[in-house]
Parts: structure tokens; sequence; C-alpha cells
């Protein structure tokens, strides 16, 4: 009987001991995945340098191990400026990072939970950017040179982010907005310029007119002229025949030749008639 409970006793003694070990053996290592980092803490205090994928091995039950997302991780923050004509604009950045493994230890102990790091890193450094990017331009330029903007963005982030071991990967402007007075001033300038484009086509078509009308009176005084000289040269004519016959009438032996012409003076070709031929004539 005796014999019975010791060995009952030292069954349950080895089955203990088996289970620290397991529990010690399972406590003693950890996975680190790809595109994964962890930082180990001893007694609540963090340890240099970033375990990377692959197996580590950790002091049981007195560490814990933080992993850390290494992946692109991407979140929208919203932002508003005042631009440079003191007009507000306001936006909305999608922000594509990633922790930089070297210093993630770092952000362990500065920052904490990737919820921290949006929170209290990403959030106000963007906005702090888009304040420099936004006060370098007006409204205006903010909206029609948008790559400018946000280029100029990028830059002050990324400076801004590297410190905290952050890196910005891409960004881009979601929705970017301005206040109701300046859409109403956009619009009336629109307008405005509408019935400026519509006032230099009319005066275009008056001035075309115009011109039309002068050249259509030049034609019509070259006409009047051709014309005039024509009915000139015609009465000179008739003038030169009306002497030749009075001259004849007065005395004269010979018919004088006669110079007719047609009705149409550019069109008919003259004739002389000798009229002192034509006496003998029944």
């Amino acid at each position: 009987m005796r014999n019975q409970q010791f060995a009952n006793w030292q069954t349950t003694i080895l089955g203990v001991v088996l289970a620290i070990l397991v529990s010690i053996s399972l406590n003693s290592f950890i996975i680190i995945n790809p595109g994964q980092a962890g930082v180990i803490s001893i007694l609540g205090k963090a340890k240099d340098g970033a375990l990377l994928e692959g197996i580590h091995l950790k002091p049981p039950f007195i560490s814990a191990i933080d992993v850390y997302d290494l992946t692109v991780q991407k979140f929208e923050v919203p932002a508003e400026s005042s631009t440079k004509d003191l007009q507000n604009l306001s936006a909305r950045f999608a922000i594509n990072f990633r922790l930089d493994p070297i210093q993630v230890v770092d952000v362990r102990r500065k920052q904490g939970t990737l919820e921290n790091i949006v929170s209290k890193i990403i959030a106000p450094q963007t906005q702090e950017a888009f304040k420099i990017a936004a006060a370098k331009r007006t409204v205006e330029e903010a909206i029609t040179k948008r790559s400018e903007l946000k280029e100029d963005f990028d830059n002050a982030l990324g400076d801004r982010l590297d410190k905290y071991g952050i890196i910005v990967l891409d960004t881009s402007v979601v929705d970017l907005t301005f206040s109701p007075e300046f859409a109403r001033a956009v619009e009336e300038k629109q307008i405005a310029e509408q019935r400026a484009q519509r006032a230099v086509y009319i005066a275009r078509e008056a001035e075309q007119e115009a011109q039309a009308e002068i050249n259509r009176a030049k034609g019509k005084a070259e006409a009047q002229r051709l014309l005039a000289e024509t009915l000139k040269a015609q009465g000179g004519q008739l003038v030169l025949q009306k002497e030749a016959i009075e001259a004849w009438k007065a005395g004269g032996s010979q018919m004088p030749n006669v110079l007719v012409m047609g009705n149409d003076a550019k069109s008919s070709v003259p004739f002389i008639f000798n009229l002192g031929n034509n006496q003998n004539q029944p």
C-alpha cells in the first residue's frame, strides 16, 4: 500500500516537473515572422537590439516581447491650414509608411503601440507639414498647382517623421477643399472671364464688319471713278464731233469724219463715218 502511494506521489511530482519544464521551454524562445520585429523587455526594461525574423531565446517568466509590424501601413489623416492669401484650406492625406527596424526599440520606448504612433506622431506632424506647404502659395495656386503642393508636403513630412523611426513611402491627397467664400469668388471670376471673352468676340465681330463696310465703300468709289472717267471721255468725243459738224456747215468742202461709240463705253468698239463720201450716193 505504501509502495503504491509512493509511486503515485512520484508520478505526480514527475508530472509537475514535466509541466514546469514544458512551460519554461515554451517561454524560453519566440518566433519572429517575416515582416515583423520584436522588442524584448526584461523586468519592464526594453533591451537594445531588435529581434528580426527567426527563432530567439528569451528569459522565461521575467521577459516580455512586443512585436511590431514592419510591412507598409496606411492611414488617412486630416489637416487644415491657412494659405498665403489667408484663405482656409482643408485636406485629407493618405499616408503610406513603415517602421524602421533599426529604430524599432526607440519606437517602443518613446511611442509604444502603433496606435500611439499614428495619433501622437503622424497626425500632428502631418498637420505641421501641411501648414508649411500651404503657406507658400495662395489658395488658387494650391488648387491649380496641386502636384507642387504635394511635393512640398512630402518633403516636410518625410524630414519630420524620419527622426521618429518612421519611413514615409508615399502620400496622396484624398480630398482638398476650400472655404465657401473662395468657392463663390471662383465662380464669379469664371463668369467675369466668360463675359470678357464674349465682349472680345463681339468687338472682333464689329471690327470685321466695319472693315467689310470700308471695303464695300472703296469698291463703290472705284466704280464711280471709272464711270466718271468713261463719261468724261465720251463727252470729249461728242464735243469734237459737234465742232467738226459746225465747221462743215460753215462752208467746208469735205464732210468730216465722225467718231461713233456705243452706249457701253467698256464693251463698244468705236468706228468712223466719213460723211463726205456719201454725198453722191442716192
